[in-house]
């Protein structure tokens, strides 16, 4: 069965004074996952362990985000990580950047048309 997007939602979060990538991506999860209370799996019938979510972060430096660390975010679900450039890296007068990172999070079923 082809594989149907229901669902996206977006989020940021940030790091205010570690530079901790994995820890801007982690709060970027947190804050899309509460801007819905969306049951998706139960409105068509479905399991959650049958959600396909596929999470994409934007930081300045990808390499640095530990992907698993980000998934553990999720209570259930079948979790697809990419990183990519993108979200922000603010200047500070201490030489320290503050680190923001953007999430696209979209779940997904495979389904009949």
């Amino acid at each position: 069965m082809p594989k149907k997007r229901m669902l996206t939602e977006f989020g940021m979060g940030s790091s205010l004074r570690r530079q901790d990538y994995t820890e801007a991506a982690k709060r970027a999860v947190q804050d899309a996952l509460w801007h819905n209370s969306i049951n998706l799996a139960e409105l068509f019938g479905r399991e959650k362990s049958e959600m396909l979510i596929d999470l994409e972060i934007g930081v300045q430096a990808p390499d640095e985000v530990d992907k698993s660390a980000v998934t553990e975010a999720f209570p259930y679900g079948q979790i697809s990580v990419t990183c990519v450039k993108g979200g922000l890296d603010v200047p500070r007068t201490d030489g320290k950047p503050t680190v923001i990172a953007n999430v696209a999070i979209s779940v997904s079923f495979e389904m009949e048309g």
